[in-house]
């Protein structure tokens, strides 16, 4: 099962990456996850969160250039999964035990 991804964002140029990587995410959801589809812990987080009728909108990074860059800049790494809540707090590189804390402690 391969999940949904939003093209729309994915840049074509470096100016146009460049332009949108400091832009947080569309607000199709309370956050943004970022992953790259092959990545287990990606898989994982995606299943979790969709499980648990959580919203969010889906950002593949090595599809998304302007993705990569913006998760880059927001947690300092390109590991994934990677969410950035609205708010602007952001959880790198984790698994679904670290995603369920996270939000526990968020309330989210």
């Amino acid at each position: 099962m391969t999940p949904e991804i939003d093209k729309s964002r994915s840049a074509t140029s470096p100016g146009e990456m460049e332009k949108n990587s400091d832009r947080l995410y569309s607000g199709h959801g309370p956050c943004a996850l970022y992953v790259k589809l092959w990545c287990p812990w990606c898989v994982d987080a995606i299943r979790w969160m969709k499980a648990h009728g959580m919203e969010f909108e889906l950002v593949d990074v090595e599809a998304d250039r302007a993705g990569m860059a913006r998760m880059r800049t927001i947690s300092g790494q390109s590991l994934t999964p990677t969410l950035e809540m609205a708010d602007g707090a952001v959880l790198a590189d984790f698994d679904t035990g670290q995603l369920h804390r996270f939000l526990a402690e968020r309330k989210a």
